[in-house]
């Protein structure tokens, strides 16, 4: 069985400022865009969403799969495995909290490796996912990143 390369990329404008996210499924021939702009939210919010709905999107488990993220910050926590460090302390002090968790429900599901690239560097997917998710946060009907917004990103333990 091949293996599916997702390619990811998160935006914001302002930081914290509209923000969103794209991302690339390839599998094969077979290539699959995703997408979204909220209102507010943070570019780290952005870069870890990308990963979590293009794994979410995949109709099966047990998939051998590279993410490619120009995102230390979600490529180094989870390859260094801080995040699992983060979970058995339930995330106290730690941005994020709803997104990890999130996370750590669909990444289990697959054989994930990560693999970060850098960004802005002419490489032909992460280019396609910083136009998809610079779009997005630019675009309307932007959604709103309801855990940002109500300071429950911010490690406040309100999730």
């Amino acid at each position: 069985m091949a293996t599916v390369e997702i390619y990811t990329d998160g935006s914001a404008r302002g930081n914290p400022g509209p923000g969103g996210y794209g991302a690339i499924l390839k599998y094969g021939k077979h290539e699959k865009e995703l997408s979204q702009g909220y209102r507010r939210t943070t570019n780290n919010r952005m870069e870890l969403l990308a990963v979590i709905v293009a794994l979410e999107s995949l109709t099966r488990e047990g998939l051998d799969v590279d993410v490619y993220s120009d995102s230390k910050y979600v490529v180094e926590a989870v390859n260094q495995k801080w995040v699992f460090g983060w979970q058995k302390k339930n995330f106290k002090g730690k941005k994020n909290p709803d997104l990890w968790k999130r996370f750590l429900k669909v990444y289990p599901k697959h054989h994930v490796k990560f693999i970060w690239i850098k960004g802005h560097n002419e490489h032909p997917y992460n280019e396609r996912c910083d136009v998809l998710a610079t779009t997005a946060a630019d675009g309307r009907g932007l959604l709103i990143d309801e855990a940002f917004e109500s300071g429950a990103a911010a490690g406040e333990g309100l999730l």
